[in-house]
């Protein structure tokens, strides 16, 4: 049974991660609505990946509570929360690098949408519709022979991204989706996002590059030494005086500005 549209698809509720003396995150609170996509920004160190890393279960929040779709996932270990409808990309370029883009892509289709306590010899028909249909979604159909290990970087990036929507995902997370991507390319992962997202796929992701986040985001949520300093739409950040001095500064914050009026202009 789907979530109604009405009723929240993620809430945090004061999730914290302590790391000895350490607090990475601390009472972190939101709700994400389906269809949302919801952008985090600030400066290193800020604990963004730390909390994508409690949502997705690989380093678990100490405490606070975690609830996908109306249950609570606090704790769940990460294939579970894979199979439950979450899926997650790194800032690092992750994959199997002396298998194909298709076998990678196999791998994620095969394992991510349920357990398999005993593999088969083959992959099934189904698995290979959804390989098809993931790589079409981010543009690398014809590549499907390539070894990862030789692949560019933007290509790389498309393939995490591959492999997390084979999965069939209800919540995507994706981690700094167009570190070191050149401009061109950055507008090609883009408008790739733009396409997930239209399908209605719910979205958090994480990005320094602020003209990425501020056009793909419906809501922008920036952390600074693991808490939250701003929550709202992505035209109020440069009238965040908080914001412009711990994170934007105010070279950023008017460049920024003067992306947005073009974009409202457009």
């Amino acid at each position: 049974m789907g979530t109604a549209a009405t009723e929240p698809l993620l809430v945090c509720r004061e999730v914290t991660k302590q790391f000895g003396a350490l607090t990475a995150v601390n009472k972190m609170s939101f709700t994400l609505m389906p269809g949302e996509v919801l952008g985090i920004g600030g400066p290193n160190g800020a604990g963004k990946t730390t909390l994508f890393e409690a949502i997705s279960g690989l380093n678990p929040a100490t405490s606070g509570e975690i609830i996908f779709q109306g249950r609570n996932i606090t704790g769940l270990p990460p294939e579970a929360l894979c199979h439950a409808g979450i899926a997650r990309t790194f800032q690092l370029n992750a994959g199997f690098d002396s298998l194909t883009v298709r076998g990678n892509v196999e791998i994620a289709a095969y394992f991510g949408r349920q357990n398999r306590l005993i593999p088969g010899l083959r992959i099934g028909r189904d698995v290979a519709r959804h390989v098809d249909e993931a790589l079409a979604a981010v543009g690398l159909t014809g590549k499907d022979d390539e070894i990862v290990g030789r692949l560019p970087v933007l290509d790389r990036k498309l393939l995490m991204l591959a492999g997390a929507l084979a999965s069939n995902p209800t919540l995507l997370l994706m981690d700094e989706p167009v570190g070191g991507l050149n401009p061109k390319e950055i507008d090609h992962v883009m408008a790739v996002v733009r396409k997930i997202a239209a399908r209605g796929i719910t979205i958090i992701l994480i990005e320094h590059v602020m003209r990425f986040l501020v056009q793909l985001s419906s809501r922008v949520l920036i952390m600074h030494h693991g808490e939250k300093i701003y929550e709202g739409k992505p035209q109020g950040l440069i009238e965040d005086r908080n914001v412009v001095d711990v994170y934007l500064g105010e070279g950023a914050s008017q460049r920024l500005g003067n992306l947005m009026k073009e974009q409202a202009s457009a």
